[in-house]
């Protein structure tokens, strides 16, 4: 039996994606950061000074993306890249001062979002949800 187009969960997905992608873009525009350049921002809220290899894995997103996104965000003035004092062929990400200040602005709109996305999910619903996405992810993988 042949599945309708509403009936792929791959495409559910990625109407939520985009839906979610658009909604999150709308809410950074004040702020001059694009959704996938706040994951970075907020990964080096986290931890200051990760390589953009281990952003990349994080992310798993493609080096050369990571490098653009990084190029981007040093324009805007949040951070600075610098050679790693390991290995000079890797360059560690730092937040600048305008960069740390960002963060008292974006993070209150990051969590707003995330409680508007999961209003009237119980906690063991995201749970479930949490464990099946990452089940749907190691299909993927193999």
């Amino acid at each position: 039996m042949r599945l309708r187009f509403q009936d792929y969960i791959s495409i559910k997905l990625h109407q939520t994606d985009l839906k979610l992608t658009g909604y999150i873009k709308s809410q950074l525009q004040p702020y001059n950061l694009a959704p996938e350049q706040n994951l970075i921002m907020m990964l080096l809220w986290e931890k200051d000074g990760l390589t953009q290899n281990q952003l990349a894995d994080y992310l798993g997103k493609d080096k050369t993306n990571i490098a653009r996104m990084a190029s981007n965000l040093e324009k805007k003035g949040f951070i600075e890249r610098k050679f790693c004092s390991e290995d000079r062929r890797s360059l560690e990400l730092y937040l600048t001062e305008s960069g740390q200040e960002l963060k008292e602005k974006v993070i209150p709109v990051a969590e707003s979002f995330n409680d508007d996305v999961t209003n009237g999910i119980t906690e063991e619903e995201l749970q479930e949800l949490d464990r099946l996405l990452s089940k749907i992810q190691q299909n993927i993988e193999g």
